[in-house]
């Protein structure tokens, strides 16, 4: 199958699926569980109402401590992703009606089509409100150097394919605006007499204003359980960059490296490739680090790509061992009384990283600082529902962190009672995502569980073998 053939087969759906295709984490939850988890969905589905512009693009926050919702002027690819997939997940639990859903999907998508691109690719920020490409930061007025980003780009693919499969007559016109989107663009091949210059990974990006490819970024996105691996799977599962790709990926450096921890492990030759299977530990509790330590870096992928149920001993036990890790963090070795650590808005205002240092591959790392975040709750409902849970409702009890009209805040300083002014797009796409599956299961998957995708991608995880 050639490259646009597959585009087009991807776009053209697939059969709903029955609850028992995927495992017990995915189940459809306590009938209690289920009432309380749709009513923070509609919430969450509000603040991306209220984000989204006429135009048909959603911001990338909201300011919501002012009464009236006063959104930000940008907006990115993985903005726009979120905004696809949100709405076709509030048309697939009812929430809205399905005509609703297909006429904005229809001008989400008319919105894209509109979008300045280069080399097939969306940049990285775009004025919401009318599509032109920002070239000015609209808080500060400094420059802005238009960026071809893989990550932010392979979150905005998702949510177009997932707007295809929910709204048939859009098929056609995604199909088109995704047979430009060609992955090998970010890809460096691998070359086994200088790894370090061909890595046989993705570059995060391109400034497309230099002769020819542009200028790239220095790093290559090397760490496999952080999110660009979306971006690597849908580059394989479309034939335009080479399946052992995958297996360039590193589990973790290598022994003597400059990382968070050495880690113990073996190397393993998989489809001829001589993979290093490394793993950390960390509570007497193996599982493969991340860049940083935070909860989307590992669980924000696993939304769209089943993982744990094509590679249940591996990823599957991962992930697992993750979310127990940041409880165990946030509960017992910070003593917090909550948990949950991913990249967020700072409380006070601003934008950092947060995670759980001794989980992530990067010496700096990222550090909790007292500063929850509730969308990781919401990525660990697979995991540790009823612990999830109990960690958003003591968030809300006992700081006020729930908005019944927009959902939860985009963070809480647990140690100063500080809860954040603001909701992200990002955030609230991912939590609107997980409640989307913990309600219907399978429901955002279908595109991504069927036909040349799986095809491609569930092989190479079924031969995954963590060292864990």
């Amino acid at each position: 199958m050639d490259r646009r053939t597959f585009l087009m087969a991807a776009c053209a759906g697939t059969a709903a699926l029955t609850l028992g295709s995927v495992s017990a984490a995915g189940a459809a939850p306590a009938r209690s569980d289920a009432a309380l988890l749709r009513t923070w969905f509609r919430s969450t589905f509000r603040s991306i109402e209220a984000m989204t512009t006429d135009f048909g693009l959603v911001t990338d926050k909201i300011d919501v401590s002012r009464g009236a919702p006063v959104p930000s002027v940008q907006t990115s690819p993985t903005n726009i992703g979120c905004g696809l997939w949100a709405t076709a997940a509030a048309g697939g639990l009812g929430v809205i009606g399905r005509d609703t859903m297909e006429r904005r999907l229809t001008r989400t998508v008319a919105a894209v089509e509109r979008l300045e691109r280069a080399h097939g690719f969306w940049f990285n920020w775009y004025d919401a409100h009318d599509g032109s490409l920002l070239t000015a930061w609209p808080e500060t007025g400094d420059t802005v150097r238009p960026f071809l980003s893989s990550v932010d780009n392979a979150w905005l693919v998702t949510g177009l394919r997932i707007a295809a499969d929910a709204a048939p007559a859009l098929r056609p016109r995604v199909a088109k605006l995704l047979a430009d989107a060609d992955w090998s663009y970010y890809y460096t091949p691998y070359d086994p007499a200088d790894p370090v210059a061909g890595p046989g990974q993705l570059r995060g990006g391109y400034w497309p204003d230099k002769p020819g490819k542009g200028e790239p970024t220095v790093h290559h996105y090397g760490a496999l359980n952080t999110e660009p691996r979306m971006a690597s799977y849908l580059g394989i599962a479309d034939g335009s960059i080479p399946a052992d790709h995958y297996w360039h990926l590193f589990r973790t450096m290598l022994p003597g490296m400059g990382q968070e921890q050495d880690p113990a492990g073996a190397y393993a030759t998989i489809d001829g490739v001589r993979v290093w299977q490394g793993h950390y530990t960390y509570r007497g509790r193996r599982l493969i680090p991340t860049w940083g330590g935070s909860m989307f870096e590992a669980l924000m992928v696993p939304l769209f790509v089943p993982e744990p149920q094509w590679s249940p001993r591996s990823w599957g036990l991962t992930h697992s061992r993750f979310v127990r890790s940041q409880i165990e963090h946030g509960m017992d070795e910070a003593g917090y009384g909550y948990w949950g650590f991913s990249p967020a808005n700072i409380p006070e205002g601003g934008y950092r990283e947060y995670g759980v240092d001794a989980i992530g591959m990067q010496e700096e790392g990222y550090h909790s600082l007292g500063v929850v975040t509730p969308h990781a709750s919401f990525l660990a409902l697979p995991y540790a529902r009823s612990e999830a849970i109990a960690n958003l409702r003591a968030l809300d009890r006992d700081f006020g962190a729930y908005d019944d009209t927009y959902g939860f805040r985009d963070s809480v300083n647990v140690a100063t009672g500080r809860v954040s002014d603001f909701v992200l797009a990002l955030d609230q796409g991912m939590v609107a995502a997980a409640l989307a599956q913990q309600l219907s299961a399978g429901l955002l998957q279908r595109p991504f569980r069927t036909g040349g995708f799986a095809a491609k991608v569930r092989p190479l995880l079924e031969e995954e073998r963590f060292s864990i």
